[in-house]
């Protein structure tokens, strides 16, 4: 009887290999990828996630859905982005308050914002802007605090919810300042602003994008966006921060993926992600959306890890300080 001729192991694993590192090798996207948006079509969050996705998929050469999930102050979008499965094709436009606001506000949230996720690039930040009606003697963020320490209470502002960004922003206003302004909360903030245009409420805090038209014409007066610094879109209005030092209470949105998603896939997707947004047109339409990004790019996987893990030691100070405790 023949016997057949032996091979070494490092034969066969030279075999086995050969496979194996053609599987690997494979290119990342073969098919469409989903970004799942946590707002509702038409939202900020909504306009911006479709804006980059437009770029992506020349870049990627596959197409980008985007899936809708609103609900349950982001809750529901951010929970289905986290049981996704890890493979590259499901990724998440997640909000500031999806990541970092709500771990602070909901007792039971059904993910973790650090162990479901890992994250691929910080998109860019949000600003919120303090408007006055037009006939109020406030020309500054300044004024406003001395008026309101001359006449506590006197002052009301408009707000989209105690808990939500305007509404922790005028909070720590008032911690910070010392001032006592009236929070007046609305859940529709076309209400608010029309009754700072009326003269119902004295001031309001607001995302730029949603004001600015009315700051152009006149019926409402800037004094200040809640930022560390000025933005873009707003160059003439002074940060708060000129006023009450280290004041900064911007939104943001950051792509992230499910937690397990190679390491590979994650740095191809920042890379397009970075080009998508350095992209001319979408430069010159950011700003006019009230949003900025960074003029040297998204950074790395690991500055926006680095970003998100500051942002959530700010707001774990930020609530502790106020007394808004989780519910």
């Amino acid at each position: 009887m023949r016997l057949l001729p032996r091979i070494g192991l490092m034969g066969l694993a030279g075999i086995v290999m050969v496979p194996l590192a053609g599987r690997a090798q494979t290119p990342w996207p073969q098919r469409p990828v989903t970004m799942i948006v946590s707002q509702a079509a038409g939202s900020s969050p909504d306009v911006m996630a479709r804006l980059v996705a437009s770029k992506l998929e020349g870049i990627l050469g596959q197409g980008i859905i985007i899936d809708n999930k609103p609900g349950a102050g982001n809750v529901i979008g951010a929970q289905a982005a986290a049981q996704a499965a890890p493979d590259g094709y499901k990724f998440f436009f997640a909000t500031s308050a999806a990541l970092a606001n709500n771990v602070f506000m909901l007792k039971k949230l059904p993910y973790d914002p650090v162990k479901d996720f890992v994250p691929v690039a910080l998109v860019n930040r949000s600003y919120q802007i303090i408007v006055v009606h037009k006939d109020t003697p406030v020309k500054t963020l300044g004024d406003l605090i001395a008026i309101d320490k001359k006449e506590p209470g006197k002052y009301s502002i408009a707000v989209d919810g105690p808990r939500n960004l305007a509404g922790v922003t005028a909070q720590a206003l008032n911690y910070l300042a010392g001032t006592r302004l009236v929070m007046v909360p609305y859940p529709n903030i076309n209400s608010g602003i029309q009754d700072i245009i009326a003269g119902r409420v004295e001031a309001g805090i607001f995302s730029i994008s949603v004001v600015e038209q009315h700051v152009k014409s006149g019926a409402l007066r800037a004094i200040a966006t809640a930022s560390d610094r000025r933005v873009d879109g707003a160059p003439t209005v002074p940060a708060a921060a000129e006023t009450i030092p280290g004041f900064d209470f911007t939104g943001w949105f950051m792509v992230v993926a499910p937690a397990g998603t190679p390491p590979d896939i994650v740095r191809k997707m920042n890379a397009a992600i970075d080009q998508a947004v350095k992209d001319p047109q979408v430069r010159d339409m950011i700003p006019k959306l009230g949003y900025e990004v960074s003029k040297v790019g998204v950074g790395t996987p690991e500055d926006a890890a680095a970003f998100l893990k500051a942002q959530l030691a700010l707001w774990e100070k930020t609530t502790k300080d106020l007394g808004i405790e989780p519910e």
